[in-house]
């Protein structure tokens, strides 16, 4: 379990160590936990704090301080605030937005896995990530519930020895980076020893937002799996990928694994030309394909972060244009009970 902070701002001097730290569970442990302490550190005054801080809607504030030293200090509308400040808007109502907009339980053969798509299968194998994201689609997603020990990760994996078909197994969560070099180890090795699995895609935010968890170790583990290792991470913005994450990328590539991107459209932080342009080029500059572009899920809490179907057509419409097309990210949306994401032609 991660200590929780105090909530009070922290000297420069003690924010300059964390942020340097080379240890990414330092980091971890000293994150923002509060709006207010989030807001303090980008230099708001305390009026400002205070007109900012009372929407806490119940999804906790979580954001590390690596990610915090890229936004702009005193700038409310800075895309990489608003993907973590809570918001008034986040009490909306709409009868199209629920708790489980992918249905996520039907796909639930047991605590742990969700076997969804043919030939694949998703492990939940963290209920954390390092950030917690104001639009992730499972902020309502019942961790709790999920949550087993270690002798019950076996029947996962037995599931997954039985169902032949499925040749690549997804670490997903909360963010499977999230846990321990040693419990990832484990989930990793015992994978190896399923014959008919030969991928292995990780999905995570952490390079982005903690890139001090990108190990030698951890390295070289992916590097020496018999399984071919993928890792899908996430970045909405060219704000986000700065030389600390350009050397995290770095690394992993220099062990032989694949990098791809999905971001999601998302109002007020990238549904622009200028904002998707500049991410793509900037992926690439890291050595990271641009995958998908997701349409936001219709996740309760989420309304002020909606674009519709139409908007995100015109815009990769004018990506194609002006971009490569290598640049250019399929445009696509989980629909719940589909086999497979539906992609959208760009108009």
């Amino acid at each position: 379990m991660i200590p929780q902070s105090t909530g009070q701002v922290e000297p420069l001097s003690l924010i300059k160590h964390i942020q340097h730290s080379d240890d990414w569970r330092t980091q971890l442990r000293n994150a923002y936990r509060s709006p207010a302490q989030l807001l303090a550190a980008l230099d708001f005054d305390k009026q400002q704090i205070l007109a900012m801080t009372a929407h806490d809607q119940g999804f906790n504030t979580l954001v590390p301080h690596a990610f915090v030293q890229k936004m702009s200090k005193q700038d409310a509308n800075d895309p990489l605030l608003l993907q973590v400040l809570p918001q008034a808007a986040e009490a909306i109502a709409h009868p199209d937005f629920n708790t489980d907009p992918l249905k996520e339980a039907s796909f639930n053969p047991q605590p742990g896995v969700v076997h969804k798509y043919k030939g694949r299968a998703l492990l939940i194998t963290a209920g954390h990530c390092a950030i917690n994201c104001r639009y992730c689609f499972r902020r309502h997603y019942p961790y709790g519930e999920q949550r087993r020990a270690r002798s019950e990760w076996q029947q996962s994996l037995n599931y997954i020895q039985q169902q032949t078909d499925i040749e690549e197994v997804i670490l997903s969560g909360g963010d499977p980076l999230a846990l321990t070099d040693g419990q990832l180890f484990e989930i990793i090795t015992a994978i190896e020893a399923i014959a008919h699995v030969i991928r292995l895609r990780i999905h995570s935010r952490l390079p982005i937002v903690l890139p001090a968890r990108i190990t030698p170790d951890l390295c070289k583990r992916l590097a020496n799996s018999r399984l071919d290792c993928v890792m899908v991470v996430h970045a909405n913005h060219a704000n986000e990928l700065d030389e600390d994450v350009a050397q995290a990328c770095n690394s992993l590539r220099q062990h032989g694994v694949l990098l791809l991107n999905q971001s999601v459209l998302l109002a007020q932080v990238n549904d622009s030309l200028a904002a998707l342009k500049g991410l793509s080029e900037r992926l690439f500059e890291l050595g990271i394909l641009p995958y998908y572009l997701h349409l936001p899920d219709h996740v309760e809490g989420t309304t002020h972060f909606f674009v519709s179907l139409e908007r995100g057509q015109h815009l990769v419409a004018q990506m194609q244009a002006t971009m490569s097309g290598y640049l250019v990210p399929k445009l696509a949306r989980e629909e719940p009970g589909n086999s497979s994401k539906t992609v959208y032609a760009s108009h």
